[in-house]
């Protein structure tokens, strides 16, 4: 039988799938800084330590160092943390854990472990929250072999995804984009997956394709509304994944389309774009290019506190429609 569908926020899916988690698997616990009785920094935890109790839901001290020791051990060891960062930027004190124990452990023993560990990133712009609660850091991280690194722009992929990544042997970190957290969308009753390393594509096109993540998605989304008015077809491809790569999904795109846009919140250099742009450089799309490959990035400076200047510094749907119609009417 079908699962019924109902509208959820961005939180409130998250929230879902890590009840789900709890409820059938024993081996699964949450960790993180006030997401007990406070119900996290974004309310995305909410009464879930009434529900499960305190040792399946707790509170850690301000040590990201340490929380995060203490789940991938617990990993290691056979359970299933899911760790909470209170902002991505955080995890900056735990890369220790994350990628020189989490990430090599397997290859370090030579496969007789696994570090089944989920750890979530609240990221992003957006909240004049500042320079130093404001980055979007995920291709630090897909920078490191044995890591994954998803990105879920929707609702339903939130929920989707997080189940994944808990059911997954290897460890998965999860940006989550802050401006996410109250948007609405269909998301399906009870337990379902959505495969990690499988971009989407949101909208199909013939004159250009865009590859966006996690919020710029749904801005890639509003210009390319914007765009059909105009005559000019976007195709828009929904990366999900950032490792690993779904390169087959984004190679037939630019095949069909013969251009691409790159559209992405963090910094541009050495970005997530910066590798879709060199993947196909290196792959048989290349020869069907009609114009050069364009990166839309995250400028080269700190998110700053004062709200224009914060909106200045990544993408905006201005931006991309600027970018597509130079992209286009330069090709034609």
């Amino acid at each position: 039988m079908d699962q019924a569908v109902r509208e959820l926020s961005y939180a409130q899916a998250i929230q879902e799938a890590m009840a789900i988690a709890l409820e059938t698997d024993e081996r699964v616990f949450l960790m993180g800084e006030d997401i007990g009785v406070y119900g996290g920094a974004f309310q995305v935890t909410g009464d879930l330590v009434e529900r499960f109790g305190a040792d399946r839901v707790i509170d850690t001290p301000i040590s990201e160092l340490g929380g995060a020791g203490v789940a991938v051990g617990a990993a290691v060891t056979g359970l299933r943390p899911i760790f909470e960062f209170q902002f991505s930027d955080f995890a900056t004190l735990a890369m220790e854990q994350i990628v020189n124990q989490a990430a090599k452990m397997r290859y370090m023993l030579g496969g007789a472990v696994s570090v089944p560990v989920v750890m979530r990133f609240p990221a992003g712009s957006g909240t004049g929250a500042a320079a130093q609660h404001s980055q979007s850091i995920e291709a630090w991280l897909g920078h490191v072999p044995g890591l994954k690194v998803i990105q879920p722009a929707t609702p339903h992929d939130a929920k989707g995804m997080l189940l994944a990544a808990v059911a997954d042997p290897d460890p998965v970190m999860i940006f989550e984009h802050k401006l996410l957290y109250k948007t609405k969308g269909p998301v399906p009753e009870g337990y379902y997956t959505v495969p990690i390393g499988k971009a989407e594509v949101r909208r199909e096109g013939r004159d250009l394709t865009i590859v966006a993540t996690s919020i710029m998605v749904h801005k890639a989304l509003e210009a390319a509304q914007t765009l059909a008015a105009e005559g000019i077809d976007v195709e828009v491809v929904d990366l999900r994944t950032i490792r690993p790569m779904d390169k087959d999904t984004v190679i037939e795109s630019v095949k069909k389309t013969s251009r691409l846009l790159c559209v992405y919140e963090g910094v541009k250099t050495l970005g997530v774009g910066a590798e879709v742009s060199a993947m196909i450089a290196e792959s048989e799309a290349f020869d069907f290019l009609d114009a050069p490959i364009v990166r839309l990035g995250g400028a080269e400076t700190p998110i700053p506190y004062n709200p224009e200047l914060e909106k200045a510094t990544v993408p905006q749907v201005p931006d991309i429609l600027a970018a597509a119609r130079s992209l286009v009417s330069g090709s034609r």
